[in-house]
């Protein structure tokens, strides 16, 4: 046998031992579901959620029906919204719903639902200065409330639910300000049953807002405007009920108070 003979046997052998070595490894080390989830969550744990966000969904891809993987679910819609990616992590909240109903933790997701939704309510500029949103649409603050009313409905004991209620307080008188506030430039441009319509759906939906008492005052106005005295003053009666420090009298609810600037 030859030198070169001998090279060629001794290097086949020893990639041989290789390769038997290697098939002898742990599952684990080869990339397991549980593996991915660790490595996901180092990353999570660490503020890496964009690297976190890549294993959660490897993990979702690779092994979908895993124990691992469903509990990865849960936390890839916390790290779509921690990597500001909000869209990805209400869809993720919705899928979760979606395929998994009876989930005991199906809490989590109408709350991520919500705070993502909640977060989007106003920018961070907004919100530094302060801004007026009466007068924007509020179409995030009403996805944003429908989620955590259905979680505080829904699951009333959940650990999510007295956050969920305070933030409910504030998207509700969010959300009235803005009825009100259309109820008020319905008033002005004399769109009477307009008005009385925005200002009676505030009063209806976000009882206990603030913003009620506008609400009736925009009612009572409206309808002596329509020549209708009985409404106005049921309007005035309910007004002066529910708020007893208030002067209802009838001229100060002529006043241009819905005048916002």
């Amino acid at each position: 046998m030859n030198s070169r003979t001998r090279i060629l046997i001794l290097t086949m052998a020893a990639l041989m031992l290789a390769l038997t070595g290697c098939g002898n490894k742990p599952r684990e080390q080869l990339g397991s579901p549980e593996k991915l989830y660790e490595l996901a969550k180092r990353a999570a744990d660490s503020g890496d959620y964009r690297t976190a966000v890549t294993y959660y969904e490897q993990l979702e891809a690779r092994f979908p029906f895993s124990n691992s993987a469903r509990q990865g679910q849960l936390d890839l819609m916390y790290a779509y919204y921690k990597s500001r990616q909000p869209e990805s992590a209400i869809d993720q909240a919705d899928q979760f719903i979606r395929e998994n109903p009876a989930h005991p933790r199906v809490d989590y997701a109408y709350y991520i639902k919500g705070l993502v939704q909640f977060e989007r309510n106003a920018n961070f500029l907004e919100r530094w200065f302060n801004a007026d949103l009466s007068q924007r649409p509020p179409i995030d603050a009403r996805k944003s409330f429908q989620a955590f009313q259905t979680l505080v409905q829904r699951f009333p004991d959940s650990e999510y639910a007295p956050d969920a209620r305070q933030r409910m307080i504030f998207l509700r008188n969010r959300l009235a300000n803005y009825e009100v506030y259309v109820a008020g430039y319905y008033l002005k441009r004399g769109a009477y049953v307009g008005a009385i319509n925005r200002a009676k759906y505030a009063i209806e939906n976000y009882d206990g807002a603030p913003q009620v008492k506008e609400a009736l005052q925009i009612m009572s106005e409206s309808y002596r405007k329509l020549d209708m005295p009985e409404l106005a003053g049921d309007a005035e009666r309910t007004l002066r009920e529910n708020y007893a420090h208030a002067d209802v009298v009838q001229e100060e609810a002529r006043r241009s108070w819905w005048k916002f600037w």
